[in-house]
């Protein structure tokens, strides 16, 4: 049961650092120098990092979710029985 908990944490740890770096990546698509000041690169730096932590997150969350509801249907066939 205590690996359980250890498993579980670390799919969540590397899932969350994947999507965080999946956001990373795609967020470099966009183009945001017109919404910037000029000179302010450190400060678009750190929004970069700030956008790309919040949607690796909520995408990791959305998946990890889903894995967890995937896991738990089959319970449902228990409580019919």
């Amino acid at each position: 049961m205590i690996s359980d908990f250890g498993s579980q944490a670390l799919v969540s740890i590397v899932c969350h650092l994947v999507f965080i770096a999946l956001a990373w990546w795609a967020l470099q698509a966009l183009n945001f120098d017109r919404f910037l000041r000029a000179n302010r690169v450190l400060q678009a730096r750190v929004l970069y990092i700030l956008l790309s932590i919040a949607l690796g997150s909520i995408a990791s969350n959305f998946f990890l979710d889903y894995l967890l509801w995937s896991q738990q249907l089959p319970l449902i066939l228990q409580v019919i029985k």
